[in-house]
């Protein structure tokens, strides 16, 4: 029987006891232990591995919330578990939102604990989560007392220029837009990466400026996907959106796939658009070890082409 998640996700990479890092369908596997094993495309508990032949486009979005669950004596961290699970996604392209690079506060808190000074990890949150071989792209959209967090992609495919565009509304929240060009089997996709607001009038502006930087900004031509954590509760973007030739990701009249918040999916948050490609799935996963890991679980859409 494969062995669960830790107990305590505070164990240091290099100290962990309950189980050893490992990659692609053996860590899917793993996941599933204990739960359904039920393959739905949008209520799946273990995703299926991508062929190596395979032609589609696996891009997954996740907001980690920082790594970090809790509050108070409850607090943990969670960052050591989410690198298994980004690796269990086996993504192309992985888009993280809420990536510290940096918390002296909250290094020092978990190296207090019984696991010590290594409890929190040397490097930065992208690159620690990024399983071997992927490129990490990452850039700050806000700078905090203690420390700075912002938007990363990861990839299995070489990567352009990376750009980034501040659309912080206010003062009170700073959001950025990660653009990443991406080349897939030899086709640069334009990659952009979203954090929006959490107020309504503030996410439709941030919302047609990423149309503007969609619209005049990126190739004509080029496939784009645009993906991220939206907001979105109210579903009033689409159309923005739309008017710059993004569609979103879904399948039938499957629009609205939940992933917040995690323990009992409610709000379609967490979303792909493309523009020059289709969605032939799309996938949440689902179960008690997704549940804790953040307060958001990951949506996963697998693209191909437009012909």
């Amino acid at each position: 029987m494969p062995r669960p998640f830790c107990n305590s996700a505070s164990v240091p990479r290099t100290r962990r006891t309950c189980y050893r890092r490992e990659r692609g369908a053996a860590i899917a596997a793993r996941f599933a232990a204990g739960l359904p094993l039920v393959l739905k495309p949008l209520q799946s508990s273990l995703l299926p591995p991508v062929p190596r032949h395979s032609q589609h486009l696996r891009v997954a979005t996740y907001n980690i919330h920082k790594g970090v669950r809790g509050m108070g004596p409850a607090k943990r961290l969670e960052i050591h578990n989410l690198s298994d699970a980004v690796a269990a996604l086996d993504a192309d392209i992985v888009c993280l939102q809420e990536v510290r690079q940096f918390n002296h506060a909250e290094a020092r808190h978990f190296s207090r604990t019984q696991f010590g000074p290594d409890a929190w990890p040397s490097t930065p949150q992208a690159e620690y989560l990024a399983p071997e071989g992927y490129e990490v792209a990452y850039r700050t959209n806000a700078v905090t007392k203690h420390g700075e967090h912002g938007n990363a992609l990861l990839a299995r495919w070489p990567l352009g220029a990376i750009g980034h565009h501040n659309v912080s509304d206010h003062r009170f929240e700073q959001r950025g837009l990660l653009h990443v060009p991406v080349i897939w089997r030899g086709i640069e996709v334009h990659v952009v990466v979203v954090h929006l607001g959490l107020i309504h009038a503030s996410r439709v502006r941030q919302a047609e400026k990423l149309a503007e930087l969609v619209q005049h900004d990126l190739p004509p031509d080029a496939p784009v996907v645009v993906a991220g954590d939206f907001n979105d509760w109210n579903e009033k973007l689409d159309d923005i959106l739309g008017g710059a030739g993004l569609s979103r990701a879904m399948l039938g009249k499957e629009a609205r796939v939940a992933t917040y918040p995690s323990i009992i999916p409610v709000l379609s948050l967490d979303r792909v658009y493309t523009r020059g490609m289709q969605c032939k799935s799309i996938m949440v996963p689902r179960g008690s070890t997704w549940a804790r890991l953040s307060d958001h679980l990951p949506l996963v859409a697998e693209l191909d082409l437009s012909t």
